[in-house]
């Protein structure tokens, strides 16, 4: 069977129970650890934490400098590239988060703490919560988190129960994904407060102090550094700009793929793979999504480091292919639009 790597002209139908439900895996398996794509890179890793501290704080540093010389109303335009390392950031703790950068889960714990909590103000243990179970479950109605009841629907039932506002924001969801995820900042920020409730108090004393420590910090650099209407100012387009970059880096890696059933039972193999859509690789591309357009590798192989990503696909795809299996990679723009119509049609339900 041929590997279907080419844009197809729209979202792919739901397939039907898989002709096997197990042993399909293992050899791929096998290989993977045999050509040691499951090592840590640990010097890779390094460099890239240093290079994305040190661009973070050179870009406070440039609006400090133009705020000093009476040019506060162009530091706000430096928001933009705050953003963008905002999302390096969160890309970081979301491979600590898979134990893709240190041996141990103790380091990589630390390191998702001091990433997300405290540089980014998102809670560790939320994130690691909510994608721990994404990736059990992907595109699994009732398992799987990110298609579960909230603001938007994904699927026609839940579309139909929304009245009144909701109902509205359902049917012209897909026009307003984009505008929404500018929101996502801000979103990410309150739900790891929320989360923190009930949990073991240790936890809350050390998520909560660091969420703390991160919105006392960022709000105190702002306005030291800015007056209050060109600071708040900085702080929309850096929080606006981050959600929706982080957003749109996952929104399209699994929307309009298939959508498994009550009672579908898939092997890891396909449930990962059918749910799945890559975006074809680049160095933007992959620059920009932090590697997540290698959506089908990384949730086969989800702590497998980023930088062995693109070694990876090849195995992969000669492997789907090997056992009947559609591989679905796209370009950016129709991986969007098939994402976007899937949502358009779950919203007319």
């Amino acid at each position: 069977m041929t590997v279907a790597v080419t844009d197809p002209p729209a979202p792919p139908p739901v397939p039907g129970p898989p002709a096997r439900t197990g042993g399909d895996f293992g050899p791929l398996a096998r290989r993977v650890r045999d050509q040691g794509l499951l090592r840590r890179r640990r010097g890779r890793y390094t460099l890239m934490i240093g290079l994305n501290v040190a661009a973070t704080a050179a870009t406070w540093a440039g609006v400090g400098v133009l705020a000093a010389h009476g040019a506060a109303w162009w530091a706000v335009a430096l928001g933009v590239p705050l953003a963008v390392l905002s999302a390096r950031t969160g890309f970081l703790g979301h491979d600590a988060g898979h134990r893709q950068i240190a041996a141990t889960h103790r380091v990589n714990r630390l390191l998702g703490l001091l990433l997300g909590d405290l540089m980014l103000g998102m809670g560790h243990g939320w994130w690691n919560d909510k994608h721990n179970r994404h990736h059990a479950n992907p595109n699994h109605v009732g398992k799987d988190p990110d298609v579960g009841e909230g603001v938007l629907a994904w699927t026609r039932e839940q579309a139909a129960g929304r009245r009144g506002v909701g109902r509205w924001i359902i049917r012209h969801q897909a026009a307003l994904f984009f505008p929404l995820l500018l929101l996502e900042g801000l979103n990410l920020k309150v739900a790891s407060v929320l989360y923190l409730r009930g949990r073991a108090r240790r936890e809350r004393l050390l998520e909560g102090t660091l969420l703390a420590l991160h919105t006392a910090g960022y709000l105190a650099l702002v306005f030291t550094l800015l007056p209050v209407p060109q600071g708040l100012a900085l702080i929309a387009v850096h929080q606006g700009l981050f959600g929706l970059h982080l957003g749109a880096s996952f929104a399209h890696n699994h929307k309009g793929m298939a959508m498994p059933g009550p009672g579908d039972r898939w092997d890891h193999l396909r449930r990962q793979v059918l749910t799945s859509r890559n975006v074809r690789p680049g160095p933007v591309t992959d620059y920009l999504t932090g590697g997540l357009n290698y959506q089908i590798e990384h949730h086969l192989f989800p702590s497998v480091p980023r930088p062995s990503l693109a070694r990876l696909r090849p195995l992969v795809r000669e492997h789907c292919a090997s056992v009947g299996l559609p591989y679905t990679e796209t370009g950016a723009l129709t991986s969007y639009r098939q994402a976007l119509a899937h949502m358009k049609d779950a919203g007319a339900g």
